[in-house]
């Protein structure tokens, strides 16, 4: 019998054996494209057959294979991971070259841009929004390869175990690395943690933390002299984003949505997501082969989050018809308004300072401050009674 691990949850299944992984996949009701099979630990496609006894573990959001068995793209030799998107499949050698190039491109020729402009340089100082996910280090391992001045922010948002294990696991990675990485802990620093206020405010937690950290990063790198602040937002992201927005019609939203933000105004810095085109299983494969140990759960603050609901749809779609999640994020990007524009930025509207912190914002007061002084309020009214 097979032992056969599922993640987030965990749990553990026993199973026939003798069979291929896509068999396996069919009879747990498992999209291929959206989870990565191990066997005893190496990643394996499709095609590849399991023998009676061997450990599987399924990851979400990762997958690979063909009708037949793979065969590199660039070697020939049998290949670890195939994408229908690219129609290529490629060997644990030459799959990150192929990942890495990705972020190349994403870079040299960044949507909205002059042709002759980049996303950055290899003169601008980078912060690297990073959690401990694979995204954000799958994307600092590359930036630091490539030569790039890359440093780490890691934010502590205050969730138990699952935050204690991210900042154990990016402190790792950057001391392998030789590499700087800054920490700012929300409680210490702010007086508040992303479950507490989400508690206290009865507000999404997801909506607490993504104010929260927009914040923190662009604050932090604009008080260090950072020239450019970079996330690990994927394609996956992205299409789930747009879709989002499409489906509630967000003018606002739709307008500004691109992973290529220039910084025009005051306390800004630009904003760039160079992983924009590679899904989640490329980046998850990337940590694979490469050796990126990261957090495979997911927040335990996620649960009902809308976003993840998003790609839930899109992955049925994907399964169906291979490269539509890039075709819908790329054919945007090229018709988006914001990217007509030459002078691209990376808000719509008359940015001023905040009255409380001088960060910017369409208000008089930012949304952060603004969350700032709902958790003073609510704890002076709890204080009072």
């Amino acid at each position: 019998m097979l032992a056969v691990q599922l993640r987030n949850p965990d749990r553990t299944v026993s199973l026939p054996g003798n069979r291929s992984v896509s068999s396996l996949l069919e009879e747990l009701d498992i999209i291929p494209h959206t989870v990565l099979v191990l066997v005893d630990g190496a990643l394996v496609p499709n095609a590849y057959l399991l023998g009676d006894e061997a450990t599987v573990e399924i990851r979400p959001v990762i997958s690979g294979g063909a009708s037949d068995y793979p065969q590199c793209v660039v070697c020939r030799k049998p290949a670890v991971i195939a994408e229908q998107r690219h129609r290529a499949a490629w060997c644990g050698t030459h799959f990150p070259d192929h990942v890495t190039a990705q972020v190349r491109k994403a870079i040299d020729n960044p949507p909205g841009a002059e042709p002759s402009e980049r996303m950055f340089s290899y003169g601008d100082r980078i912060l690297v929004a990073v959690s401990g996910g694979k995204d954000s280090l799958a994307l600092w391992d590359i930036l630091l390869a490539l030569g790039y001045q890359a440093e780490g922010l890691y934010i502590g948002l205050g969730i138990g175990g699952y935050s204690a294990r991210s900042h154990v696991i990016t402190e790792t990675f950057a001391r392998e690395r030789d590499a700087v990485l800054h920490t700012v802990d929300l409680a210490d620093t702010y007086g508040f943690s992303t479950g507490s206020a989400a508690s206290m405010l009865d507000r999404s937690p997801c909506g607490v933390c993504g104010v929260s950290k927009r914040y923190v990063f662009n604050a932090f790198a604009v008080k260090n002299g950072f020239d450019v602040v970079v996330t690990g937002h994927n394609l996956d992201d992205e299409a789930a984003t747009l879709l989002g927005n499409i489906t509630r019609w967000n003018d606002t939203l739709l307008d500004r949505q691109s992973p290529f933000l220039k910084a025009k105004n005051v306390n800004q810095t630009r904003k760039c997501k160079p992983l924009y085109r590679l899904s989640e299983r490329e980046t998850a494969a990337y940590c694979v082969v490469t050796g990126i140990e990261y957090v495979v759960e997911e927040c335990p603050l996620v649960d009902g989050n809308t976003g993840q609901q998003y790609k839930a749809a899109l992955d049925v779609l994907e399964h169906a018809n291979p490269g539509m999640k890039a075709q819908f994020l790329f054919g945007f990007l090229d018709r988006s308004p914001l990217n007509a524009q030459a002078d691209n930025v990376d808000t719509i509207g008359e940015i001023v300072a905040c009255s409380d912190c001088g960060m910017p914002t369409t208000g008089t007061v930012c949304a952060f401050c603004r969350q700032r002084a709902a958790l003073r309020q609510h704890s002076v009214s709890e204080s009072a009674s």
